[in-house]
């Protein structure tokens, strides 16, 4: 009796064995090799698309997006293979999508702001930007957030919807930005030889470009102050030090020219009446 379940048993396992074994080696085969092709496919688009000078940030995004669009499709067959309904298959999955979607679409949202940055490029990989209350250099652009680097080195991740639901300001986007400066010198003081103290102090810069041509002028009669803008055009890698060089070379060149650079004062006049 035993040994004739022994034999029910071993030619059941036969039966099983010849049925599937080579549906599961052939399932294992799809999927190593649908693998490789992904990713020896995707390597090759990467390679087309570098080549092709395409921005870096599409490049990784299209990356990620096509390696598991295909990682999809050989699993599906792989699973179709093993004689899985795939239909009932992509029906679960397509349910299971959408619950997960709600449950967690403030993520998705960012997937969705992720693309918009893609298409339209606000912005790239190594611009300077302002957006969401920071000021950094983009390092990364990945689905779900925006990487920026401050001028102190620290990491800043911020969430993509928050980006794109925020004013961006690019400082990378142009070869030449404008330094903007208000200085200010006392009424007492010489108004011509100020105005001839900044502009030799703006020529004498040689990162200040010649076109467009720097603009100085009065720009304000103040309570304490007579107030000059000063405007020169340089190149956007130059302009911080352009910016605080021009500070300090002001203030020293009017210490030396004893042109004063007046602070909001008042001045209280009181009448004392005299004793009858």
């Amino acid at each position: 009796m035993e040994n004739l379940d022994l034999v029910k048993y071993k030619d059941m396992a036969i039966m099983y064995a010849s049925e599937y074994g080579l549906k599961i080696i052939a399932a294992i085969v799809i999927f190593l090799v649908g693998k490789w092709v992904a990713k020896k496919l995707t390597a090759f688009i990467k390679s087309m698309m570098t080549k092709a000078k395409v921005d870096k940030t599409l490049v990784e995004f299209s990356e990620s997006i096509i390696y598991f669009s295909i990682l999809l499709m050989v699993i599906i067959a792989a699973l179709n293979q093993l004689g899985v309904n795939t239909t009932s298959f992509v029906a679960v999955f397509g349910a299971a999508t959408l619950a997960i979607g709600l449950a967690l679409q403030g993520s998705f949202s960012n997937i969705g702001a992720a693309v918009l940055i893609i298409i339209f490029r606000p912005f790239k990989v190594g611009d300077v930007i302002e957006t969401a209350g920071v000021v950094g250099e983009v390092t990364d652009i990945n689905l779900f957030s925006t990487i920026l680097t401050p001028v102190d080195k620290r990491t800043v991740i911020v969430p993509n919807s928050a980006i794109i639901g925020a004013n961006i300001t690019n400082f990378s986007n142009r070869e030449q930005r404008r330094v903007d400066h208000i200085f200010g010198i006392g009424y007492d003081d010489d108004l011509k030889l100020a105005k001839e103290t900044l502009m030799e102090i703006v020529k004498a810069d040689s990162r200040i470009l010649s076109e467009p041509a720097p603009f100085i002028a009065v720009n304000e009669l103040a309570d304490s102050s007579v107030n000059f803008v000063v405007r020169a055009w340089t190149l956007t890698d130059d302009y911080w030090g352009v910016y605080f060089d021009m500070l300090e070379n002001v203030k020293l060149t009017f210490d030396e020219k004893g042109i004063s650079i007046p602070y909001p004062q008042m001045d209280v006049h009181t009448d004392k009446e005299e004793e009858k």
